[in-house]
Formats: C-alpha cells, structure tokens, sequence
C-alpha cells in the first residue's frame, strides 16, 4: 500500500463510521473517517492537511483507474478479486481500469484476519457502500459539470450519464473538486444496487481475476522470496516436544567444518511460543540445512515425550463415554428422558486421526530491525493474533511490530497464528541483524499445529414404534481456540463451562429433532502434547463425519430413505427457520439443495460393488451457513478393499456469488481436499511428535485419484456467505454413506482405509 495519510494512529470504529470523499494528489479518495471524527474540518481539507489517520478503501487517479486496498491474506483463494468486485461494482467503474493492493498491519486497518470463510461475508456490507458512496459524489460533480439536475443522472461503467450527456470518472477526477462526507446515519441508508443491476458481481458475470497474472508469471511476491541487506539465513532444530523441552548442550563441531556457517542461537522466549530452540545461522540457506543435520543438541524432553496417537484416541474414547464430561453446547427438549422413555438406543463411536496441513510454501520470516521498527516480511492469515506474540517475544510495544504481507503459498489454517514469526524475531534480535528463518519440509511438520484426532459417540433414541425421537452427540478433540485464542472461547448453553465454537460448529444442525444435546469435550491428553490447529473446514470438517453417517444409520434402522429421513427433519420450523441476513429461509434452503442433488443422481445406473451416498451440510458456522448437498458415487474393491471415489456432485446455495470463477475454484479445492481427508490423510503422533514428515510418507490425495465433479451454484440475490472452506464438509460421509450402500460395511474411522473395509467385508 503506498505510504499515505499515516501520520498519525488513530484506530476507525467500523460500527459509527462515516466516510469521506475528496481530491488530493492521489487523485480522488475514499476513506473511514476515524470515530472521533468531530467535522471541523471538510473532507477535502482532513484528507489534504493528513489531519488524521484514514483507512483508505481506494482511490481513483487523474485517469480513472481505481485502486481497491485488501486488508485480507491472499493464499490462493482469489480474495483481492471478489473484494474489488464489491466495491467496482457498487462505484459502477471500468473493471480494466481496477487494481489491487494488499495493506500491512497498521493498527488504522482494524482487526486483521482471514479464516473462517468469512473475507467476503464480513466485507460485502462495507466495501458495497464504500463503492456506493463513492459512485453517489461523483454522480453528484457529474451534475455539476454537466449542469443537471442529480436525479436525472446515473452511473454507468466509468461515466456519469444524463440523456444524451456524458462525462468521464477521468474528467471528473482531473477537473472536479471532491469534498462530500457521508455520517454514519447516512452510510446505513446508502441505497445499494439491487441485483439486477449489478455488472460485477452475480453467477451471470465473468471477468478477469487481477490476481492470477502474477502468480502465473512468475511476478507473484511470496514471503519465502522476500531478502534484504546484510540478512543471516537461519534454519531451526525442533525440539523433541513442543512443550518443556530444555536445550542440555550443544556441539556444533562438526558444523563449523560447513562453509558459510555463522553459529547458533538459544532462544529465550519471553512470550512461551517456543520452548527450547536452537536456531543454526549461515549466510546461505543450503549451509543452514546441512549445519542443523550435523548439529548434537542434548535436551531434557517434556512430558509428553511418549505420547502416542493411540493414547490420543483412548483418551477420546474414555471422555466421551462419560456422561457428565465436556460442556453443553446445544441441549433442546429432554434428552434425559427421552432416553429413558426409549424403547431402544443405537450407539456408535466415529474418530478421526489426526491430519496435518502441509501447505506447500514451508514456514518462513524474515525479521528485520529498521527505522525503530521491526519489520517481520511473512504469509500470515491472523495478523492481530500474532502481532501481540512477537511484541511480547521482543519486549517492545505492539505499535513497534509491524507485518508485510506477502503471497502465501497456501494457508489452511496453519498461517492463522504466526508462532514460526517469534523464533525468526528473536534470533534477529540476538544476532543483531536481519534474520531470514526458513523450515524444511520435515521442520514443518513437526512444528505443525495439526489438527487433533477425534472421537465422536452418538446416541440415537427410538420409541416403541421404532421411530427416531432424540440425538446425543459428544465429540472430544484438542481445541485450537484453546490453545491460541482463549479469549474466544464461546460459554455453555447452560451458562457452565466454556468450549471452542471451532471445533463445536455443525453439531447445532438444521435438523429439526424432538430432543438434541451436544457436548463439546476437550481431549487434554492433545493439548498438553501438541498446539492443535484450525485445518480447512475446522470443526465441521470432522463433525459432520459423525453426523451425517450416523444419520444414515438411523434412516436405515427405520426402513427410511436416508435422503427422504433428511428432508423430512428439514422443515425449517422454530429456529430452523433462519433469520436475517445471512441465513434467511434456514433449512429450506438446505432442503432445496438436497432434493436438488438427489434429482441430478436418480437415474444413475450403479455397477456391481457401486453405490451412491449423500449428506447435506450448512458450514462454516450457523451464524454464516453455505447451504451445500453432496452426492458420491463409489466403488469398492471388494478383493483388495480401495475404495474408489467416480464422482462427486455438489449443490450450493451461498447467496449471491460474488466472483463466480473463484467461488468454483474454491468449492473443487474443497472437495479435492474432503476427498484427500476422507481416503488418505493421517499423520500419526508416536513419542509425542508426527511420524510422517514429508510426501514420501505423509499421503494426499493423488492425480490419478481425483474424482469427476459436477457443480452447480443454486442462483441467488440473498446475502454472499463464504465458500473456502464449507466444500470440505460433506465430502467424507457422503462417501461413507455411499460405501454402506455399495457393499453393506459401515466405516466409521476417517481415513477410510482398504484393511478397515476388508475386515468389515469378513465378517
């Protein structure tokens, strides 16, 4: 971002913003105003004395083009594109003439996050009135110039248009003069283009991404390519355990033998990011690699120096057969006594192993002192959540930390808190020069935050007919949230206990059930071995694994249709009903996806051994539901058990798409990925660290496996909810379900793996 209007550091209050609008030598300027803002001054003289700190939303130069500022993290997921389509859109400018800039951390741009799905969902309101203000100044000066009436003008496509008057954004710009605030009563009532109207955004349009050039070209900046002058390259040694490790000694004899090797650092972590480190300096990073492979480092281990992935799932196992552990995190009617009232029970116990995110640009930082500031050069997702940690690692104030954005080469979740930032930090700071850290694969790996195994039971009450009448649902798992953001874990619904809504989110369903309890359980055993990490689709991602294949299971034990057992629950009654904005019409619209999807299967003629299987899923959060069907066509191997996955077919109800070419991209990512964590991921923990450290081990999905896709996006004007990661959810039961219905075995263990399947095939 250029370096304008930072004079000062106020921080905007997004929730009483008013904007301003007015010329500078920039051109023209869309800004906050700050919350203080008291109107002394007009736009055109704040934004030219720099009177205050705005947060620029874009500018438009002497020739119209348009530059959007995007205070999200870029990892693939096209985000500047559908940002700077809200806001083109609504400022009815030439999309050719738009550009995007990414923003660093200073603190006038707000809470800085991207995760949760949520970019588009929480910025659609503000960027649509950002470009709605601004196409309402300049319809303004373009009745001015063209000397009419307001109202007799409208915007179209980089001009102001007035019968057979016109004038040019570029004219305006040059010859204008911009001086217009807006409060924050009038940008409430800003009057947003209804959706026939939009040019930019919707399934109908399709026009370039501004972001995919340079990715394709070679021109893309990512945090692994960023040097500076005079910098060390550093590579760490991880310690046997993540917690309590202490560095004994070190003999890095053989090491001084490496051209190029500059020694070793200790770090003391005042913040307790990391616990004994050893960091190996060399001015080339092949130096760095070969002095850590030589490096003798004695530790005194941590206490979970022996834990393995079994003691993990045991530990699962044993929490949630009790009946008091966890916290409730959805108890409606009365599961007490419709358990009791119960002719009979089913129960079934669903795991899954723990996953690793192995994105494909390693962890890497670069930390530089300069100018009274540091500077640390990374990929990070959760810029506000690190930002702290490393101000505590370095003993300075936040305000003296300051995050360059840069590509990242896939995120996941695993750039969300920053923890690889700290160790580059503090090394810089001990050495006194910039310190370029960088992970190998295998050093990723072991200092991933994977996700945690997990262990779900369901309980399923039946009356004396034999028909479904409650569900209990408790799921144990490490929690992310615990670990690194305490401060958002969420209170019991009975005011009792709190738990992490990440890793909760998708047991609070749309079915509608007579008696529904849901406890979210903390596995200790995971968070004293390891950090566990929000993974793509977070707690949805494994909860609906449980879900959706037990409800397959109680659809079968009543005779019932599992589609039609489905569509009878979603009947969108009492708080299935949804509410305004983001999830208006509530499980209808989920009931219309899954009819929809089980339409597009019906007439499917299966071979031997194949089968069809369905779920529905409303991820990410209620609060922010992508109304998603999914069906999968298997078939399983009967003599060796692999379980071969045809095709996938998906429909989506997100609202309105704002970057339709995106949107796909991230839903076929999604699937790929569910698909990935359905059949073949897991990284086993065994003395207290991964064992799988690279691909040769660690075992995605393959090209010769990825399934056929069928897509379609349901047309809609509602409200744009996210689609990064909801894709992911429905993928693993619907293949489960499609397993049962091939050759009558019932997996319950993610990944589903051949051995597993042929053992159920035996007996």
């Amino acid at each position: 971002m250029k370096k304008l209007f930072q004079k000062n550091s106020e921080t905007v209050n997004l929730n009483r913003r008013s904007f301003m609008i007015g010329t500078a030598s920039a051109g023209l300027v869309m800004a906050f105003a700050p919350a203080f803002f008291s109107g002394s001054l007009s736009a055109k003289e704040s934004i030219a004395q720099q009177a205050f700190s705005p947060t620029i939303w874009w500018t438009m130069n002497t020739e119209g083009g348009v530059e959007v500022s995007i205070a999200k993290a870029e990892m693939g997921q096209h985000i500047g594109t559908a940002l700077a389509r809200i806001v083109a859109d609504e400022l009815e400018c030439d999309w050719e003439k738009v550009s995007i800039t990414y923003v660093d951390t200073h603190e006038k741009w707000g809470y800085m996050v991207t995760g949760g799905s949520w970019s588009v969902f929480q910025s659609f309101k503000p960027l649509s009135q950002a470009g709605a203000a601004g196409r309402i100044a300049l319809i303004e000066a373009g009745a001015k110039m063209l000397g009419v009436a307001v109202d007799t003008c409208h915007a179209e496509k980089g001009y102001i248009i007035s019968g057979d008057k016109s004038v040019s954004y570029t004219d305006l710009v040059k010859k204008g003069e911009f001086n217009r605030t807006f409060t924050s009563e009038e940008v409430a009532t800003l009057p947003l283009k209804p959706a026939n109207k939009r040019h930019l955004t919707g399934l109908k349009q399709d026009f370039k991404a501004l972001d995919i050039p340079a990715k394709t070209n070679g021109t893309a900046v990512y945090g692994i390519d960023v040097e500076v002058e005079g910098m060390l390259y550093a590579r760490p040694v991880i310690p046997p355990t993540r917690f309590g490790s202490k560095v004994i000694s070190v003999d890095d004899t053989a090491a001084k033998a490496i051209k190029g090797y500059k020694g070793y650092e200790i770090l003391t972590d005042p913040s307790n990011t990391v616990e004994g480190w050893v960091v190996v300096l060399a001015d080339n990073y092949p130096s760095a690699i070969k002095a850590v492979d030589v490096l003798k480092v004695k530790y005194k281990e941590g206490n979970a120096a022996n834990v393995t992935e079994s003691d993990i799932q045991k530990e699962g196992i044993r929490l949630c057969e009790q009946t008091d552990s966890g916290t409730l995190f959805v108890d409606e009617g009365n599961i007490e006594k419709t358990q009791s009232d119960a002719k009979e029970l089913l129960e079934s116990m669903y795991t899954t192993a723990t996953a690793s995110h192995y994105q494909l640009e390693p962890l890497n930082a670069l930390a530089q002192y300069k100018d009274g500031n540091w500077i640390i050069h990374t990929g990070n997702q959760w810029q506000s959540l690190t930002l702290p940690a490393i101000a505590k690692a370095l003993e300075v104030a936040q305000e003296k930390v300051i995050i360059r954005p840069y590509y990242l080469g896939g995120g996941f979740g695993r750039r969300l808190f920053g923890d690889w930032t700290v160790p580059a930090a503090l090394t810089a700071k001990a050495v006194g020069k910039p310190v370029k850290l960088v992970f190998t694969r295998a050093d990723d790996s072991l200092f991933d935050q994977s996700r945690s195994a997990s262990v779900a039971k369901m309980t399923a009450s039946f009356d004396k007919n034999g028909v479904f009448t409650g569900l209990e649902h408790a799921f144990a798992a490490g929690w992310p949230t615990k670990a690194m953001a305490p401060g958002f874990l969420s209170p019991g619904v009975d005011g009792k206990g709190k738990f992490d809504a990440f890793s909760a989110s998708g047991a609070d369903h749309w079915y509608s059930m007579n008696s529904h309890r849901a406890r979210a359980i903390n596995n200790e055993l995971v968070q004293s071995t390891f950090i566990p990490g929000w993974l793509r689709s977070v707690g949805p991602g494994w909860i609906a694994w449980s879900l959706e294949s037990f409800i397959d299971e109680v659809a079968h034990k009543q005779g019932k249709d599992p589609v039609a057992f489905r569509l009878e629950m979603l009947d969108a009654k009492g708080k299935q009903a949804g509410k305004a904005p983001e999830s208006i019409g509530g499980a209808a619209r989920l009931h219309n996806v899954l009819t929809k999807v089980s339409e597009k299967v019906a007439n499917i003629k299966l071979g031997e051994s194949e089968g069809i299987g369905f779920s529905a899923s409303s991820g990410q959060e209620r609060t922010m539901p992508a109304w998603i069907a999914t069906a999968a066509h298997v078939h399983v191997n009967r003599g060796n058990g692999k379980i071969t996955l045809k095709k996938l077919y998906i429909v989506v109800d997100a609202g309105l798409i704002v970057h339709p070419d995106g949107a796909l991209a991230q839903l076929e990512g999604s699937a790929l990925w569910g698909t990935s964590l359905a059949l073949h991921e897991s990284n086993t923990y065994q003395n207290g660290q991964v064992s799988a450290t690279n691909f040769n081990t660690y075992l995605p999905l393959r090209m010769k496996d990825v399934p056929d896709m069928d897509i379609e996006f349901i047309q809609s004007d509602e409200f744009p909810v996210g689609l990064g990661e909801p894709g992911v959810i429905g993928i693993a039961p619907a293949i489960g379900n499609a397993v049962f219905n091939a050759v009558g075995v019932r997996l319950r263990n993610l990944p589903m793996k051949p051995d597993e399947l042929k053992k159920g095939l035996s007996t």
